[in-house]
């Protein structure tokens, strides 16, 4: 560990290098420094996504508004522990949510609100694009959302000269490059992984599809230039720097590595981004990465192919619900202790609820939890309807009732997986981040049963991808990053040491993960058999959700 005195030296000359993600409920930053794994500072800021117009969506107001609180509060942190301030970093980098829409025009005027990974309203074209390119086009890609905006013939479509992610709109107005990381724009458009740019052929089926449909402009010209990690993706303009830090303080020029998806910074923040390793993040989705050694031998409707930072595929198992639901239970014993005089504190009941789940029957005693918020097309459901169902005989136990909705968390995660797993990916170990595995033991050891696999997490996995992001910053300032034709981006600030032109992999593996220690859960016997009979009654009973969602 840095004494203070080092931490000091480091901030004040410009060192630290700076991450920041754009979460569906939090934006977090995360500051770090020589040794990637120490987190010097964080902030944060909570947010939600509204429901407007029959959109989900987050206002820009809403996005700077939190970038700005979020960097702010890791400004004040500093200053508390250090007596410093920052005004400028070695490197710098923005995640967010993957997926979505936001279209602009030759002004750079946003056409219609954002429309966020959440919205599941692309059916027709998600199934048109998906014949036509033979490849798994889900609802929340972005190509999805642009082609559905085609098909209804909405009035803003002839007037798109460009679409990005929610990563690559704060990218370009830090910097003014209209950029993104490979593994975010695998989430936009099919990426070629022979050459690591969009599919040319698709999006030559595209354009002959789409321009007789009122698109003025070629596809490739409207999506933003793919970057590989390493890269050099801009430096900080005096207008970026003020939209982040309005004070004045923060000084333009720091270098910028390529904007990424919260699945890319969730591989990084696991060191899962060599094949056969596989990562789970869980948020309000919930998401597995399987990094793969070769191509799928069929389509499935359950896998997307993504990449990697580095542009190697990736087979996904996304679910657009998370631990929402699951959060709204716990709200609701935080607030019955409140009304019974109790201090408890959101940490603290969760602490609470999930060891108490450790007592529940291991196949949760015949309840089921639907944590479907939102439309999930994994399990077929148009509509989020949240739903307890048990049978009469069940047992209602609060024990019973918390396993149920740890369970339900991963459910539709796991129907997806045995995916996967019937087409023989190979898997030597899953990681798993983000804040549902803060209480050690309980949802690491449930995830564990749900896959049949060993899953392990580090000391970072409640940074998540805020450090994941900072760690890609940290790479590309080390000038350790090949380019796409293999020649090295040297950053102007070489933070730690790193060899030119090594490996996104061998960097996390000899200088971010080396002495960072595994807590590693084996899949419990017990637990397994639990929660495949919970599986079972769980995918018999997606009618009940679909009843709900037709009658209410």
């Amino acid at each position: 560990m840095s004494t203070d005195e080092e931490l000091r030296d480091l901030v004040t000359s410009g060192r630290a290098v700076l991450g920041i993600e754009l979460g569906s409920t939090r934006i977090k930053a995360c500051l770090i420094g020589d040794d990637p794994s120490e987190v010097i500072a964080s902030g944060g800021f909570e947010w939600e996504n509204e429901l407007v117009d029959g959109y989900w969506t987050y206002s820009l107001d809403a996005v700077w508004t939190g970038l700005r609180a979020a960097y702010a509060e890791l400004v004040a942190s500093i200053r508390s522990r250090l007596g410093v301030v920052s005004t400028s970093f070695a490197a710098l980098g923005v995640s967010a949510m993957m997926h979505g829409y936001l279209a602009f025009d030759s002004d750079g005027e946003l056409l219609v609100p954002f429309r966020t990974w959440r919205n599941t309203t692309t059916g027709a074209a998600a199934e048109e694009l998906t014949g036509l390119f033979g490849v798994n086009i889900p609802l929340r890609w972005s190509i999805a959302h642009l082609h559905q905006a085609v098909l209804d013939r909405e009035a803003h479509v002839g007037r798109i000269r460009s679409f990005t992610t929610l990563a690559g709109y704060v990218h370009r107005a830090l910097t003014g490059r209209n950029v993104l990381g490979i593994g975010d724009a695998s989430g936009m458009f099919p990426i070629d992984p022979a050459t690591r740019h969009y599919d040319a052929e698709l999006v030559a089926r595209y354009d002959s599809l789409a321009t007789a449909s009122g698109l003025g402009t070629g596809l490739r010209e409207l999506l933003p230039e793919i970057l590989v990690a390493g890269s050099d993706a801009g430096r900080l303009t005096a207008e970026g720097a003020a939209l982040l830090d309005p004070s004045g303080t923060l000084q333009p020029g720091t270098l910028l590595c390529p904007p990424e998806g919260d699945a890319g910074t969730g591989m990084v923040a696991t060191n899962a981004i060599a094949p056969r390793t596989g990562n789970v993040s869980a948020g309000t989705s919930i998401f597995a990465m399987v990094v793969l050694e070769r191509p799928l031998a069929g389509l499935h409707r359950e896998i997307d192919i993504v990449t990697t930072p580095v542009g190697d595929p990736v087979a996904m198992v996304h679910c657009n619900n998370g631990a929402s639901e699951l959060a709204a239970w716990v709200g609701l014993f935080q607030r019955f202790a409140q009304v019974s005089g109790a201090r408890a504190d959101s940490d603290a009941v969760y602490e609470l609820l999930f060891r108490e789940a450790l007592d529940g029957a291991a196949d949760a005693g015949g309840l089921l939890a639907y944590n479907q918020v939102a439309g999930e097309p994994i399990a077929g459901v148009d509509e989020g309807r949240p739903l307890v169902v048990r049978t009469p005989e069940s047992r209602l136990t609060l024990a019973v009732l918390m396993r149920a909705q740890l369970y339900g968390v991963f459910a539709t995660l796991a129907l997806g997986m045995r995916v996967l797993a019937d087409e023989g990916v190979a898997l030597d170990r899953m990681y798993a981040h983000g804040g549902l595995f803060r209480t050690a033991g309980v949802a690491q050891r449930f995830l564990a049963a749900a896959l049949d696999a060993q899953v392990s997490t580090t000391g970072t996995a409640s940074e998540g991808g805020a450090w994941g992001m900072a760690v890609l910053a940290a790479y590309a300032a080390s000038g350790a990053g090949p380019s796409l034709d293999g020649t090295a981006h040297v950053g102007t600030v070489h933070v730690g040491t790193a060899r030119v032109g090594q490996s996104l992999a061998d960097y996390l593996r000899e200088r971010v993960f080396a002495d960072i220690r595994l807590v590693t859960a084996d899949p419990d016997p017990a637990d397994v058999a639990g929660f495949a009979a919970y599986l079972d009654r769980y995918r018999d009973g997606l009618d009940v959700v679909r009843a709900a969602v037709a009658v209410l």
